[in-house]
């Protein structure tokens, strides 16, 4: 494992990391490319290394504060789930006799080149968030109708696919309809878009549900891989940085629901106490740590109850 103190939180955007070359940060998460003999023969020139930093981001703003083990916990949630799925997905290696550098190993894995669709492929079983402002307003999701009478936290009768955008770093996906993803990538590209995101949605429902879990929503990404020509799954997966979790002793439609998530986050910035308004240009200020320790709790446990391990 890596030997970063569990006390702090793990930010660095360009380690230097032998045989590793970096050419991409995200709000997460740090991307390199092999750089050196030995590396590409070992792992291939078709690959990249993928390393979960314990960046948060909350109202498109990456935060100054980390969450201490948050990217351990996002890689280690997300491969347990990658075997749960029976979906062509992109990990080729996760530990450091795959090849991943040791300091990086439990927060990193190394992955297929996949060229990415510009969608968000979200799916909803449940009302809420953007979804449930846009019903509100209009009766529908993504310009999906759905029945009148429901409620925040409704579930609904079928699960629906509701993309988005994607949105550089610092700007705001925004939901588009499914005929918008259709003018992107094309009519067979789409119904696979959305068959594959259905189907890991109904699975990964029932797997959380046999676990105390509801599954309210997920955002999942796919790529074209060139090498064997298929639509495959990539970045993270149902992790509560892509997927909205809820305990489901404590479900109640018709109020929010408290979520396995970074919500400790987003309603301390949004607090007189923050003295934060979101929609200045000032940047958040630096989280309390007891909202931080909060906030990794909640991380901890969702990893700990969908996989039944304890999270060290």
């Amino acid at each position: 494992m890596s030997d970063i103190p569990a006390a702090r939180g793990f930010n660095a955007r360009t380690l230097d990391l032998p045989g590793w070359t970096h050419v991409y940060s995200g709000k997460v998460r740090d991307l390199y490319e092999p750089a050196d003999e030995s590396i590409l023969q070992r792992v291939g020139q078709d690959c990249v290394l993928v390393v979960a930093s314990d960046r948060i981001s909350a109202f498109d703003h990456v935060l100054t504060s980390e969450i201490p083990d948050k990217g351990r916990i996002l890689t280690q949630l997300s491969l347990w789930w990658f075997d749960q799925l029976d979906v062509e997905h992109h990990v080729l290696g996760s530990t450091v006799e795959d090849g991943v550098p040791e300091a990086v190993e439990g927060r990193a894995m190394i992955c297929k080149k996949l060229d990415m669709f510009p969608v968000e492929c979200i799916a909803r079983g449940y009302l809420t968030g953007s979804g449930l402002q846009e019903y509100r307003s209009s009766g529908t999701v993504c310009s999906i109708p759905l029945p009148e009478g429901l409620v925040d936290g409704s579930r609904l009768e079928q699960a629906i696919f509701t993309p988005s955008a994607k949105a550089e770093v610092g700007e705001h996906d925004e939901n588009i309809t499914y005929d918008a993803v259709v003018a992107m990538v094309g009519d067979d590209i789409a119904a696979r878009l959305s068959d594959l995101t259905l189907q890991i949605y109904t699975t990964a429902e029932a797997v959380a549900r046999e676990r105390g879990i509801i599954l309210a929503d997920t955002k999942v990404e796919f790529g074209y891989d060139p090498v064997s020509g298929s639509i495959t799954l990539g970045d993270e997966v149902l992790t509560p940085d892509s997927s909205r979790f809820w305990d489901a002793a404590t479900y109640q439609p018709g109020q929010a629901q408290p979520s396995y998530d970074k919500q400790y986050v987003r309603d301390w910035l949004t607090s007189a106490e923050s003295g934060w308004d979101k929609a200045s240009d000032t940047p958040p200020p630096a989280l309390p740590d007891e909202v931080i320790a909060r906030t990794r709790s909640r991380y901890v446990e969702a990893y700990e109850k969908l996989t039944g391990k304890t999270f060290a």
